[in-house]
């Protein structure tokens, strides 16, 4: 979404400046440099430009205006469908898991929302997940965004999820960062929604035991002990990076997100960059084996600091366990 506001801002402010110019020549005051006007149509504001150049009647004969803006606008209209595509085509992706269960499930992974929004109240992410007929839903970690952030857009998702299947959850690094009145009532609603939270805590069921971290308690974690081998393990944790901590813990199947998929994945070397600033982290996605216990880790649907992904859909994971 950040992508989105900026773009629809600078327009509008590019589309802004050109009527100010056009203003400031009518009355003989001191214009704006016309390397400044062409800066605002370079920074996204194109189409602003364009429309302030036919609406004000503004330096239409000018060949560096009446050409460079349409080419500009032209780029910018495909690098907006890419960038929005790349960051709205929602793809699922399905991996089957053996850990020992007596019957099977179907899981479904959300992460790293980061308040993106599919569809009017999240529809076609709903659409996606009920349409895989889970058997719960696991949200591991920053559903909202700590630098965007909107309660609303994550309540959506979470009124709509918890309709189709039961939903465990534990935080993320962003979550941990905001704190106060709105955090708090956030949580209470999503509680009172029937969401299970599972910072530092676990449930165990009649074929197995679902336990979570807090990403605030990573690095220090004493909530419980390892688990024996008397049920299957499934473990929720944010961050893929504490696998030892997991294995010790006796998970047999661990969801983690928090990587994003490397933000851009290069065909032949992965993912470029962590959230922690690792350059090609290994793995950046997907299901792979550690220790003998599997881990899943998603790349997740939105996005924070970098507003655009490439080459690296938004995922809803879906995990059959037997």
């Amino acid at each position: 979404m950040l992508l989105v506001y900026y773009l629809i801002l600078i327009n509008i402010a590019t589309f802004i400046v050109y009527g100010a110019d056009k203003s400031y020549a009518k009355k003989g005051a001191r214009r704006i440099p016309e390397k400044t006007l062409l800066l605002w149509a370079f920074l996204g504001g194109s189409i602003g430009a364009l429309l302030g150049m036919k609406v004000f009647h503004h330096k239409t004969l000018k060949p560096k205006f009446a050409i460079t803006v349409p080419v500009l606008c032209v780029l910018e209209i495909v690098c907006i469908g890419f960038c929005l595509f790349s960051n709205y085509h929602l793809v699922t992706s399905e991996y089957s898991a053996d850990i020992g269960l007596e019957n099977d499930i179907t899981v479904v992974q959300v992460s790293d929302l980061h308040n993106q929004v599919f569809g009017v109240n999240e529809s076609v992410l709903l659409k996606k997940i009920e349409a895989a007929d889970p058997d719960i839903i696991v949200v591991t970690g920053d559903i909202v965004d700590s630098t965007h952030t909107s309660y609303s857009i994550a309540l959506d998702f979470v009124e709509g999820a918890v309709k189709i299947a039961p939903v465990y959850y534990v935080t993320g690094n962003h979550e941990d960062r905001l704190h106060g009145k709105k955090l708090d009532e956030f949580f209470d609603k999503m509680k009172s929604l029937g969401v299970i939270f599972l910072d530092d805590t676990y449930v165990e069921t009649s074929d197995y035991i679902i336990a979570g971290i807090g990403d605030s308690s990573l690095g220090s974690f004493d909530a419980y002990g390892a688990f024996d081998e008397s049920k299957p393990v499934i473990m929720l944790a944010h961050e893929p990076g504490y696998c030892d901590l997991y294995s010790d813990l006796g998970a047999d199947l661990v969801f983690t997100g928090h990587y994003h998929g490397g933000q851009i994945i290069i065909p032949g070397a992965g993912g470029l960059i962590s959230p922690e600033f690792e350059f090609f982290p290994d793995p950046y996605e997907g299901m792979y084996t550690y220790d003998g216990m599997t881990v899943v880790l998603s790349r997740g649907l939105g996005n924070s600091v970098a507003p655009v992904r490439i080459n690296n859909y938004p995922e809803l994971v879906v995990v059959k366990v037997s």
